[in-house]
């Protein structure tokens, strides 16, 4: 994995009462990329380095997942809660001294820096998000289409250990399987072989496979929970967001995507790329110009 991250520094900070693993590079304004299911930092190998050459860049690994801890689920998974991530994030950024930051996430990253900037606005100077809307709009639009292609939200999210036993009879093929499938290509060969590694090696360990699905069963609880409070009560995201999403990933399959976005953030500016669900991976120079201008202005 050191090739992926030349120059980058390897760290374990305290998150707030989880150890996060993370790697970090650059002397500009911070900047958090996160990463999402099912994989981990190694996920913006392909446009970290030319970030690092304008920003502080800082690419932890989520709770549950890559090298950070594992804490236990707890019955009602709020552990796995996107705001329980958010302050491992604010733990971090306080121990490497960090008051304000930018944040970009992608996938179940997107979901932790979108309730983080909910929560704590007053930390976060802009927001990016690839490739998701919010959780409620999700379920909402589950409709035939979104659930043969979206499966995961369901079966990640049934009473353990059923996914979990299901997952373990061949953890390499389901995690193939379901990198493949969310590409453009339906290949493998987007991924570099030594992120696809650090992707296959989470799955072969139990207590990942089964924070992961812990992760999912936050979503469909408490996290949908949160947004609709929020929804309910007329809050809106005060921080500027700028939203990427690929013309062959599941946002793009919800109608408008840019324009469900609008009613959750007072200030949104959006714009796809082509790819499928790995943006980042698949076509990272687009991802790069897509966030560039938003986060340098």
């Amino acid at each position: 994995m050191s090739e992926l991250f030349v120059g980058f520094d390897t760290r374990t900070v305290s998150g707030d009462g989880c150890d996060i693993h993370l790697r970090i590079k650059g002397s500009g304004p911070p900047l958090v990329l996160l990463h999402g299911y099912p994989q981990c930092h190694a996920t913006w190998h392909r446009i970290a380095p030319a970030l690092a050459e304008r920003f502080t860049v800082v690419l932890p690994d989520l709770r549950g997942y890559g090298a950070s801890g594992v804490p236990d689920a707890g019955s009602d998974y709020a552990a796995y809660s996107k705001r329980a991530m958010g302050r491992d994030l604010l733990a971090v950024m306080d121990n490497l001294g960090f008051d304000r930051f930018s944040l970009v996430g992608h996938d179940r990253g997107a979901r932790v820096s979108y309730r983080l900037a909910f929560d704590h606005p007053e930390r976060i100077e802009k927001l990016g998000i690839v490739e998701v809307i919010p959780t409620g709009e999700m379920w909402r639009h589950f409709d035939a289409a979104m659930a043969m292609g979206a499966y995961h939200w369901t079966f990640l999210a049934q009473p353990a250990p059923l996914p979990e036993k299901l997952i373990s009879a061949d953890p390499q093929f389901y995690v193939d399987w379901t990198l493949k499938s969310w590409t453009r290509d339906k290949s493998l060969e987007v991924f570099d072989p030594g992120a696809l590694a650090m992707y296959r090696e989470a799955y072969s360990q139990p207590d990942r496979v089964a924070a992961m699905c812990a992760d999912y069963r936050a979503g469909a609880t408490i996290d949908r929970e949160l947004d609709e409070a929020d929804r309910a009560a007329g809050r809106k995201i005060t921080v500027p967001l700028h939203f990427v999403w690929s013309n062959h990933g599941f946002p793009a399959q919800s109608g408008d995507p840019l324009g469900l976005w609008k009613e959750w953030a007072e200030t949104v500016t959006g714009e796809s790329v082509e790819a499928g669900h790995f943006a980042m991976e698949e076509n990272p120079d687009a991802v790069l110009a897509a966030l560039s201008p938003f986060l340098l202005a």
